[in-house]
């Protein structure tokens, strides 16, 4: 019997510790336009820092039992990656410009290295994390990068997405079952048939999509066939159909698509964080309504594109909250005793973290 299947079966009375989101969007406001005006001023030098300062606010603000987690990173590692990244770009334009073959030897050696970079990047990412000083850490390998992040989104590609839902499960499986909060490791082993059913549900969203496109174009079928049998008598009128036709089935198009990655990123993150268990018995949960989820991610796009982006930090801050409200873990045994020990166990692993971590390359 596995880990995971264990911490099902002895679930006890205990309930369920919610994070919550503390900050507000005046507060991140402040942060966010400082944060525009120096990467704006510095030709974008400043966005490594902005980066940092974002990322500091919602972690610090990111609450559990009453304490916040802590983002440790520095400018510095992510501006040293992106250079090296854009170094790399400069470099693969000129071989690619005046020695066509060696480019092409140079794209596919960096999509060799991209599974390490991958990888390289959750382990930076993890381990600038913290919460009650106790580091997290990412202990995954290259080939299983490569299998999550390359083979799968291929694989999803080639099918269709028909096979969307096992590249989902290689993901979710990768990052999970190799993370780490102090020295206790995470589990996790989510079933295919409840990831199918999410993508069963998007899919028909998109189906929903097509309909609607194919009933527009058969109401302008007579405009569509007059253009097409001769376009010189169309009239201004015909044209201004066209457009609209072209523009509303664009649109369509565009926000089933949209809609549907909402809808299945929602319930796959619910069913992939519930089936996670931390040390082997303490439960993880995530309980997003997929509609809400939708809603709020959507009308936080049309109402920054409306303010200009002005409101972005709105909707950041609401995005953030509710996803906080809707994430939790439920600890088997005190847990005061529990993270004690872990965090008394956490000080000797965190000692061993150096002060400078790596780059943070950007993927």
């Amino acid at each position: 019997m596995s880990a995971i299947e264990t911490a099902r079966l002895s679930r006890g009375s205990e309930s369920f510790q919610r994070l919550s989101f503390t900050g507000t969007a005046k507060e991140y406001f402040g942060i966010w336009i400082v944060n525009i005006l120096l990467t704006i001023v510095t030709l974008g030098i400043y966005s490594a820092w902005a980066k940092v300062r974002r990322n500091r606010y919602f972690y610090g603000n990111t609450v559990l039992l009453g304490r916040a987690f802590e983002y440790h990173a520095k400018g510095k590692q992510i501006f040293i990656g992106r250079l090296i990244v854009f170094a790399y770009l400069i470099v693969y334009n000129i071989l690619l410009t005046a020695f066509p073959i060696a480019g092409i030897a140079l794209a596919v050696v960096v999509l060799l290295f991209f599974p390490w970079l991958i990888m390289r990047g959750l382990r930076f990412s993890a381990r600038v994390t913290s919460y009650r000083n106790v580091r997290f850490d990412f202990t995954g390998k290259m080939g299983g990068a490569f299998v999550a992040f390359m083979a799968g989104p291929v694989m999803a590609f080639l099918s269709l997405g028909i096979l969307a839902p096992l590249a989902s499960r290689w993901m979710y499986r990768y990052m999970g079952n190799n993370l780490r909060y102090g020295s206790r490791a995470f589990a996790t082993d989510p079933r295919l048939a409840p990831i199918y059913q999410t993508w069963l549900f998007s899919a028909l969203i998109i189906v929903l999509g097509m309909l609607i496109v194919g009933v527009a174009v058969l109401a302008n079928i007579s405009v569509i066939a007059a253009l097409i049998d001769n376009p010189d008598v169309v009239s201004p009128e015909m044209n201004a159909s066209l457009i609209v036709l072209a523009v509303v089935s664009y649109l369509a198009v565009l926000l089933s698509f949209g809609i549907a990655a909402l809808f299945y990123r929602a319930g796959v993150r619910n069913i992939a964080l519930s089936s996670t268990v931390f040390d082997g018995r303490h439960m993880l949960k995530s309980d997003l309504s997929r509609s809400r989820y939708v809603w709020i991610a959507v009308s936080n796009v049309i109402v920054t594109v409306l303010t200009l982006g002005l409101m972005r930090p709105w909707a950041a801050v609401r995005l953030a909250r509710y996803v906080n409200e809707h994430t939790a873990i439920r600890f088997d045994g005190d847990v005061g005793e529990i993270l004690a020990a872990v965090e008394q166990e956490g000080t000797a692993v965190g000692a061993e973290f150096m002060e400078f971590e790596g780059f943070d390359f950007g993927f």
